[in-house]
């Protein structure tokens, strides 16, 4: 997948990796990047400094059906869909029933919604892209995130059974699971007091915190590649591999590991 005179939407794009993603997508000759988030000052900003003439933002909640469907009508047909938007919550099982569906719709069912939206007419018109962020925390876990780590686990299942599924019929996927990025979701988290913190404390001591921009050529790289895994910590790989081939010793590890970080 080469970007140039495609169409691409970018959710979550007003900061942090989605709006990398929407200037290196513009920047690789994309015709057009849509720019997708609730926050419409944030948004715009990004699309002005694209140029209006290859870009445009909309607010838009993106696990609201009817205005995604809105949104792709208006800028389709789309070539390229990344669902990027995501939130955290540094809680365990306090999560509220209102937390857990906020954190779901978000993570989880957004990438859904637009799937359904998108994949018919990717189906007959040959191809398509859908690059779902998920995190690390997709393919090992997150200390201290109950609702993170539950979520982000569906987006790479997700993800997953959408590239065996229609992978033979022109649908590209790739899953981006980076450990720590310089992104407002990672501060806002080492900013937090006490028990809420601990999850992004862990994300910091655990490898290099990347720029946005290191991450958003990782994924063109991948697109180019139509690789499906993206992993710009590639140590990553490492401790997939470790989990699945000592389940028991990955579990006592990370166990260790929350008890020496909650001080229990």
């Amino acid at each position: 997948m080469e970007l140039r005179d495609r169409v691409a939407v970018v959710t979550g794009g007003a900061s942090g990796i989605g709006r990398a993603l929407a200037l290196r997508f513009a920047a690789e000759g994309a015709s057009r990047v849509v720019v997708v988030d609730l926050n419409a000052e944030g948004a715009a900003a990004v699309a002005e400094e694209i140029g209006t003439d290859a870009a445009a933002s909309v607010v838009c909640d993106v696990a609201d059906e009817a205005a995604l469907a809105e949104l792709l009508e208006r800028f389709g047909p789309v070539d390229v869909f990344c669902a990027n938007a995501g939130i955290g919550t540094g809680q365990g099982l306090d999560a509220s029933d209102e937390v857990w569906d906020q954190i779901l719709a978000v993570n989880v069912r957004a990438h859904i919604v637009a799937a359904r939206l998108l994949v018919p007419g990717w189906l007959e018109r040959g191809e398509g892209y859908f690059v779902a962020t998920a995190s690390a925390a997709g393919v090992l876990t997150q200390v201290g995130d109950a609702p993170y780590a539950v979520t982000k686990h569906a987006a790479v299942a997700f993800a997953e059974w959408l590239s065996v599924t229609y992978g033979e019929r022109g649908i590209r996927v790739s899953c981006l699971c980076p450990m720590g990025v310089n992104t407002p979701l990672l501060n806002g988290g080492l900013e937090m007091e006490g028990g809420e913190g601990v999850g992004a404390r862990v994300v910091q001591a655990a490898g290099a915190i990347l720029e946005p921009d290191e991450v958003a050529g990782d994924v063109v790289d991948a697109m180019r590649d139509e690789r499906f895994l993206i992993l710009p910590h590639p140590e990553v790989l490492k401790f997939m591999q470790n989990k699945t081939g000592d389940y028991e010793r990955w579990l006592a590890g990370m166990r260790r590991l929350q008890a020496y970080v909650t001080g229990a």
